[in-house]
């Protein structure tokens, strides 16, 4: 795939023209936290038939499981939904929120696609029939509460939330920090670790699966964060939360919780790349227009050679990222997903450039750059976290050296 065909530009135009309408004039709203994101999710989905089409792939999937018909378990977010130009059709959604408003595709991903593909993923299909379709569809939303106050990118070495047998039941205590969509969620997959009494490294890693209102579990407000605002992010605290083993991801203790995790990072990486393409297509048009309209020394400032390499800058940013995208979308098309170094790789890249246009058009926006009125300060407080959430520049290096030394 080299270009968007004739279809896929309707699709995008709709869609962006939805944006236009129904998000940008509530942009203050989204950005200041007084309006959450998910009525306007909702109504998204419900215009262009996502949740008929998340319930239409649901229901065959799941019918293929009772019949004994079982496809591997859920791929990521754009290989699944079939062969074709599904991965487009879901790639685009993503670039066009991410040119307004990026903390929409979070709150959205974070319940679509993580929540829902750790169940699809592990669950028994009695587990997918109790909680996925509804996050599929985001009739309920989702969180995905792995993170927590001391772990960060340890998140496996420094968990100490825990989960311990008591009868039939599981009791569970500890909290999570930086949750996406925590202070709103209905369904919310929660990671610890099996205390047995014995050391920390030894104990299994098991996943289970909460709902909003059980006795002992707590969701905070909504934190406060440099930007991503239209994204509700919160802590949850839990003490002495019983739960059967229903609730327990998979219904046994063998499940491996530390390989769908990582199948949830590769997920959340491939994704980031998306959402730096609509944040520096945004970025770029909106310095164009500036640089054709801004008059300094009595002219133009895109008559500037300084602008203009800006200006240039920013477009091979926009085509590299389109290309990866581009890829992305190739390989959900011949039924493949990228390895986690090549998701790695390719958020690293993305993340960075996101970042690096963001802050170019600050500057080329001078004093108005900085201000609020100006969308690119806005933009580049949210192309921040794409360096830093899913795994920080820092671990995306570490994944990608290790593979090519093959340690």
């Amino acid at each position: 795939m080299f270009e968007w065909s004739e279809e896929q530009l309707m699709v995008r135009d709709a869609i962006r023209q939805f944006v236009e309408k129904e998000i940008k004039p509530h942009l203050t709203e989204l950005e200041h936290g007084d309006l959450p994101p998910y009525d306007t999710l909702r109504k998204l989905f419900r215009t262009f038939g996502m949740d008929a089409m998340a319930r239409d792939r649901f229901e065959r999937q799941i019918a293929k499981e009772k019949a004994g018909d079982i496809d591997d378990p859920v791929k990521t977010t754009l290989s699944e939904g079939g062969g074709g130009d599904g991965g487009a059709f879901m790639v685009i959604p993503i670039i066009e929120l991410c040119r307004y408003c990026p903390g929409m595709v979070t709150a959205m991903g974070v319940s679509v696609g993580l929540t829902a593909a750790a169940i699809m993923s592990k669950g028994t299909t009695a587990q997918k029939e109790r909680w996925a379709l509804d996050l599929l569809t985001l009739e309920k939303i989702g969180a995905w509460a792995i993170t927590e106050p001391g772990s960060g990118s340890d998140a496996f070495g420094g968990m100490r939330a825990t989960a311990r047998r008591d009868g039939d039941e599981y009791v569970l205590n500890g909290s999570k920090t930086f949750i996406t969509n925590g202070p709103y969620a209905d369904t919310i997959v929660f990671i610890c670790k099996l205390d047995e009494g014995n050391d920390w490294p030894d104990r299994k890693i098991l996943t289970f699966v909460l709902d909003r209102g059980m006795p002992g579990l707590e969701q905070s407000k909504p934190l406060r964060k440099m930007g991503l605002h239209s994204s509700p992010t919160g802590e949850l605290f839990l003490s002495d939360v019983r739960v059967g083993r229903d609730r327990l991801l998979g219904e046994t203790e063998d499940v491996q919780a530390r390989s769908g995790a990582k199948d949830t990072f590769s997920m959340e990486r491939t994704g980031v790349a998306a959402m730096a393409l609509g944040i520096v297509e945004q970025c770029l048009d909106l310095s164009v227009q500036y640089a054709k309209d801004r008059v300094a020394f009595g002219r133009p400032i895109g008559e500037f050679q300084l602008i203009q390499l800006k200006l240039a800058k920013m477009e091979v940013a926009r085509l590299n990222i389109q290309n990866l995208v581009f890829r992305q979308i190739e390989l959900a098309r011949a039924g493949r997903s990228l390895s986690l170094t090549e998701a790695s790789a390719m958020k690293l890249y993305s993340a960075q450039s996101a970042m690096e246009v963001a802050l170019e058009a600050v500057q080329l926006f001078g004093g108005n750059g900085y201000m609020a009125e100006f969308q690119v300060e806005q933009l580049a407080r949210d192309a921040k976290v794409l360096q830093i959430y899913a795994g920080t520049d820092e671990i995306q290096i570490s994944q990608i050296a290790r593979s090519l030394l093959g340690s």
